[in-house]
């Protein structure tokens, strides 16, 4: 069995939300500047800040 892997989308913005697509509530996430990335809690998505 394979599991299907996190989506992974880039933002230009720290604040993102997240609402699995209607499959969780929404959630809204700060992207730490440290690491560059957030993963949802609920759906494992990963927003990573562009460049």
């Amino acid at each position: 069995m394979t599991t299907q892997a996190p989506e992974i989308e880039e933002v230009t913005v720290t604040k993102v939300k997240c609402d699995g697509g209607g499959d969780h509530p929404r959630v809204w996430l700060v992207i730490p500047a440290d690491t560059g990335f957030v993963e949802c809690g609920y759906c494992d998505k990963k927003f990573v800040l562009k460049k």
